[in-house]
């Protein structure tokens, strides 16, 4: 058949049309796309978990201290949010989840790439989140960094100094965090190992709740520990924080699934399910030996609830979220109330007890409950068979607690031999707020 010059230029134009197209959509198939539905939900989830520092945390924390150092304890969540979100943004990011230039990942440490987060634009996106831009994973990671230290304030409550404080939580920030970090979530050997640590529960809880062992051991009790009424000075602002920490946690779990997808709903209903039952746990254990449940022993059960859920959540299914719940709320339990008691040592606000216990105890769970149904890269042992899960699982709880608790005892030792840790036994007695901060709360 006989085709004219212009038919044949028509389909030559055609063909060549074509073939642009095809080019550019595969060129635009290749190139990260950012979806304004994953982007809208981390957002909001980095705003839940930075509202679980300030308010939450200061709130839950000031509560169940004395009177007299109520602001103290306030000051130290909110002066730890300052101080980490700047050293984040210099450099804390950078090596906890970017690669060295030219060597790519390092499995203990990032590189220093990202300092001062400059080649972070607009556009820009993550291998660990291609669906949403860089600046809000790192945005997102920041309020991990904050809160993680922070929770250490809870077992030093009452008699540290201020100014060794902020030393402390910049300089555990930079050389135990952010190695942990990497570790697990950045590409190092923990995560290549096969280590699951969904939204923290070794990196964040069994982290911070090491750290607190090992300053409230190093700082000795409170002055007249024992001997003298240390009660909450208003259980009221503790439930407040409590319930801020059980909303802001949603952000915590599901929003670790870095999309709003099935995976950050499954989290959800997790978390939701494991702190009630750990809430009863914990309270029906005090009611049985102490004869009563304790509004403190409810808080306390909910968030130890939320904390062994953690590394769990986007692994697990309803059934395994209800066992570690229930067993969490146990655990904890007679981890803050009779182990502290028979040790004897003043962990003021139970920060190794719930944090520590409860993150270990969830992480090792994790690798029984985990199912493949669920996470295509989770294996159980009770649910798949996988009973070498529960050996990585042990390897990183194991290393987490070593390296952590070395890293904060020699940065302790550092900061007690410049300025001191310990307030003066006059100051303690008198008060943190008037002392340290020149201000009471009145009313």
């Amino acid at each position: 058949m006989k085709i004219s010059l212009s038919k044949k230029l028509a389909l030559g134009a055609l063909a060549s049309a074509g073939t642009l197209m095809a080019t550019a959509g595969s060129a635009f198939a290749a190139a990260p796309k950012i979806d304004s539905g994953d982007t809208a939900w981390m957002l909001t989830s980095s705003a839940l978990v930075l509202m679980m520092t300030i308010p939450g945390l200061g709130l839950f924390y000031a509560g169940m201290v004395r009177r007299k150092n109520m602001l103290a304890t306030m000051a130290q969540s909110f002066g730890a949010t300052c101080v980490i979100t700047v050293l984040w943004m210099i450099v804390g990011y950078s090596i906890a989840f970017t690669p060295n230039p030219g060597a790519g990942l390092n499995p203990y440490i990032g590189g220093f790439a990202y300092l001062f987060l400059k080649p972070m634009g607009l556009g820009v996106t993550s291998s660990l989140a291609p669906t949403i831009p860089e600046s809000v994973y790192m945005f997102f990671q920041m309020t991990f960094a904050i809160i993680t230290p922070a929770l250490i304030a809870g077992a030093l409550a009452d008699r540290m100094k201020y100014s060794a404080f902020l030393w402390f939580m910049a300089l555990w920030l930079l050389f135990v965090y952010c190695p942990i970090a990497h570790w697990v979530w950045g590409g190092g050997w923990l995560g290549t190992l096969g280590a699951l640590d969904y939204a923290g529960g070794t990196v964040v809880h069994l982290n911070a709740g090491t750290a607190g062992l090992v300053v409230c051991l190093m700082l000795g009790k409170r002055v007249g520990y024992g001997s003298e009424n240390m009660a909450p000075h208003n259980l009221l602002f503790s439930v407040i924080g409590a319930s801020l920490l059980w909303v802001g946690w949603f952000g915590f779990n599901a929003g670790s699934a870095v999309t709003s997808n099935v995976n950050a709903g499954m989290a959800a209903a997790a978390t939701q399910i494991a702190t009630a039952a750990a809430a009863l746990g914990w309270m029906f254990s005090e009611w049985l030996i102490a004869k009563k449940p304790s509004v403190l022993g409810m808080i306390s059960g909910a968030v130890a609830g939320l904390v062994a859920i953690t590394p769990a959540s986007g692994y697990v299914n309803p059934t395994g979220a209800l066992i570690i719940g229930i067993s969490a709320g146990v655990v904890c339990y007679v981890a803050s109330v009779w182990v502290k008691k028979l040790l004897g040592y003043d962990d003021a606000l139970d920060t190794w007890g719930v944090h520590g216990v409860g993150g270990a105890w969830g992480a090792m769970l994790t690798g029984a409950f985990a199912s493949n149904a669920i996470n295509s890269s989770a294996k159980g042992w009770l649910i798949d068979g996988n009973f070498g899960q529960m050996w990585i699982q042990f390897v990183d709880v194991a290393a987490v607690f070593v390296y952590c608790g070395i890293g904060t005892f020699i940065i302790l030792k550092l900061i007690d031999m410049v300025i001191g840790l310990r307030v003066s036994p006059e100051v303690e007695r008198e008060g943190l707020d008037i002392n340290l901060h020149g201000e009471e709360v009145h009313g």
